[in-house]
């Protein structure tokens, strides 16, 4: 306040006058447009090579494949049948051909299949996941990134400035326009604008790096920007019904894969027969004759009934169950905290867009034109410069965290990807 009393009248007249006049020529580059609940082609392009070479998909995809061929092996019959040669010389002698195999008729196999299918569901839904989840971290860090280039780029119209006021305060200083004093104003804005600008840059390179780290690309000097239109409200996505996420899919398929467990546990608790069929000849003396044999042996569960194995599955199973309405509820809340955010924060990127606070150009030009035509001090130009540099900082902040947490949002209303493709109604499910 103390700022505003020290400004002549005029200048305050002149200053409100071009606050309120026609947008600058960067804010009407930059309409706000009408909002689209839909990812540009570019970003999807982007998204695309990412996952393509994210490492952590390739893992995951090779999980996949690995839970498939364990399904499939557990799908095969148990036992493999057994094959004996027999011989003695003795008194008598014996030559004789065994074949022996077990019989599954306790639904050993039918239960081991079915946990195997359950394992690849689990591995379904982490596969989707992990997709979801790298376009997330991938969309978070561009932003971050377009955020800092963007911030770098304003630094470094900061440092033009002050540069070029420092340069006309030593030529004022010399025709004895301004004091000592002011001109040493000038010389410590140029230094404070070029340490700024480091570190404007040192973030710039870090957002870079953590994008890099992600995509395995080197991000390069055309980052694709953040886009400059409004983003949608939150009415035009559909939120998914929490049984159709994809963390719900996962911990549904884990509670089957557990009960299915408990099949294979109680299904191990019963014996299998194992028949045998044995066939050859037996010579004493003069006499030959052939030998039929058949023969079924059954193990007695009698030192390990399989009880113990039986309980732990189906406390397994158990905490599956729970842990399936631990993630419904986790849902829930996650969604309606992401949404009272996301709302929140395009409430006040709208307000900053609607508010005088935007036209930055406008008032940097204005601060110049005044303290040029000595309307205002040396010190009430760099005061009202660095609060408007301050100012149009924080509204590109804003816009990279609204992003960001459109980004949430959809990740909880489980709309990410088909937002990348451009769904995101229920229609088009």
């Amino acid at each position: 306040m103390s700022v505003l009393r020290s400004v002549p009248l005029g200048a305050v007249l002149l200053f409100a006058s071009a606050l309120g006049a026609t947008p600058s020529a960067l804010w009407a580059a930059t309409p706000v447009g009408t909002p689209t609940a839909a990812a540009s082609p570019r970003l999807r392009d982007a998204l695309a090579r990412v996952w393509k070479a994210s490492p952590e998909v390739e893992a995951a995809r090779a999980e996949l494949d690995a839970a498939r061929a364990r399904a499939l092996a557990a799908a095969q019959p148990i036992y493999n049948p057994s094959l004996s040669l027999d011989a003695e010389n003795a008194d008598v002698d014996r030559r004789t051909v065994g074949v022996s195999l077990a019989l599954d008729l306790s639904g050993k196999r039918v239960a081991r299949a079915s946990q195997g299918d359950a394992e690849v569901r689990v591995s379904e839904a982490g596969y989707d996941l992990l997709r979801r989840d790298v376009a997330a971290r991938w969309l978070k860090a561009w932003s971050t990134a377009a955020l800092a280039q963007k911030q770098s780029a304003l630094g470094q119209r900061r440092l033009r400035l002050m540069q070029r006021f420092d340069d006309l305060a030593a030529q004022r200083l010399k025709v004895g326009d301004i004091s000592s004093p002011e001109r040493d104003l000038a010389a410590l804005a140029l230094s404070d604008a070029q340490l700024q600008q480091a570190n404007l840059i040192s973030d710039e390179a870090s957002a870079r790096a953590s994008l890099m780290a992600i995509s395995g690309d080197r991000a390069s000097d055309d980052l694709l920007p953040l886009p400059d239109d409004l983003l949608p409200a939150v009415e035009s996505v559909t939120a998914r019904p929490v049984d159709e996420l994809p963390e719900l899919h996962q911990a549904q398929a884990r509670q089957a894969s557990a009960e299915a467990g408990v099949q294979v546990a109680r299904r191990a608790r019963i014996p299998d027969p194992t028949l045998s069929l044995t066939g050859g000849r037996v010579r004493s003396g003069a006499l030959s004759e052939r030998v039929i044999g058949v023969s079924v042996s059954v193990p007695l569960p009698v030192f390990n009934t399989g009880r113990a194995d039986v309980a732990a599955a189906q406390s397994e199973a158990d905490a599956a169950a729970a842990g399936v309405r631990a993630r419904q509820f986790s849902l829930r809340a996650g969604l309606q905290e992401a949404q009272a955010r996301y709302t929140a924060l395009r409430d006040a990127s709208a307000a900053f867009r609607r508010s005088r606070a935007a036209a930055f150009e406008d008032r940097t030009a204005l601060l110049e034109r005044l303290w040029a035509a000595g309307e205002i001090t040396t010190s009430d130009y760099l005061v009202q410069l660095k609060q408007s540099l301050d100012t149009a900082l924080s509204g590109d902040e804003l816009q990279s965290r609204t992003w960001q947490t459109w980004f949430d949002y959809l990740t909880a209303a489980g709309r990410l990807t088909d937002w990348l493709d451009g769904r995101t109604q229920d229609a088009s499910r």
